[in-house]
């Protein structure tokens, strides 16, 4: 069990003041995988019961990074979690974005098929046409999806233009019909059934209670959700193909996250920010990273 956010989680809660966590999906717990694994999707989500708004940032899962007490001199941010699980990849998302990071959330392939079960599925209108691993999606066409099915249209990756990008877009749609169905349930009982069915398959921070409170008190947050990701380059460092954000637009999300959050806005990065980075070593002849304030051609990859 991870230590909780230096604030006073269970007051903010209580008092109905803006919460952060951080959601996690791990590679593992589906077709017949069992080691840690690596952290596929990294989500901050924000929640302002005061604005009604949930706010979704995803960072790409090879977004270059510091791993405080690694040996490395650096790593894809999804390794953070198979080095330190949910402490270290906390600390990482906390400081890159310079935001607290007050509750995280981990659920491998098998969770989320039994999430989506545990809230009667969910509706999901693609984006794009493809046939993966036996589901077949439409474009356009609005689909009622089961864990199987949601697990399946979360994993494709090589079929969408995006890319990884692509994909993380189709993870937060899934997640959005999961907190809005989630919140609709009002019977402690159910919620007790639910977490019942995903032991060995979920791994957080929240307390019950916690839960409990979150789903009453912030029930009306979903009713405007946000998403965004953290644009970055591609980049070849030592021979690696990397994820690197650009300043400018790691200090636009980090302030979007932080207004999301009632907290006051960075005029720069911090030293924290800039440490954990790591951009500065991205500047191979094969790589498209040429300065360290603007994303170069990735403007189309966020879904808004």
């Amino acid at each position: 069990m991870a230590s909780r956010s230096s604030r006073n989680v269970s007051k903010i809660l209580k008092e109905r003041k803006p919460f952060s966590i951080l959601l996690m999906g791990t590679d593992t717990g589906a077709l017949g995988r069992k080691d840690k694994g690596r952290t596929d999707s990294l989500i901050v989500a924000t929640v302002n019961p005061k604005t009604n708004t949930t706010k979704l940032v995803s960072i790409p899962r090879d977004t270059k990074v510091v791993v405080p007490g690694d040996r490395m001199p650096y790593e894809k941010i999804n390794a953070a979690y198979t080095i330190g699980g949910p402490d270290s990849a906390t600390e990482v998302a906390s400081k890159l974005l310079n935001v607290p990071i007050d509750f995280y959330g981990v659920v491998n392939m098998g969770g989320i098929k039994k999430m989506v079960n545990a809230v009667g599925g969910v509706d999901i209108t693609p984006n794009l046409t493809f046939n993966y691993e036996g589901i077949s999606v439409k474009k356009g066409k609005k689909e009622h999806m089961t864990g199987q099915t949601a697990l399946q249209y979360t994993r494709m990756r090589y079929q969408d233009p995006l890319g990884d990008y692509g994909r993380q877009i189709r993870q937060r749609e899934v997640l959005e019909q999961i907190l809005k169905n989630g919140l609709k349930i009002s019977s402690v009982t159910k919620y007790s059934d639910i977490l019942k069915s995903l032991d060995g398959n979920i791994l957080t921070n929240l307390s019950f209670e916690d839960m409990m409170t979150a789903g009453s008190a912030y029930r009306g947050a979903t009713k405007n959700l946000q998403e965004d990701t953290l644009q970055c380059d591609n980049a070849t460092v030592d021979g690696v193909s990397y994820q690197v954000a650009p300043n400018g637009e790691l200090l636009k999300i980090s302030n979007e996250l932080r207004e999301s959050l009632g907290l006051k806005k960075s005029p720069t990065l911090t030293k924290d920010q800039k440490h954990i980075n790591s951009n500065s070593g991205a500047s191979s002849d094969d790589s498209i990273f040429t300065d360290n304030t603007s994303v170069n051609n990735n403007d189309e990859l966020v879904s808004n």
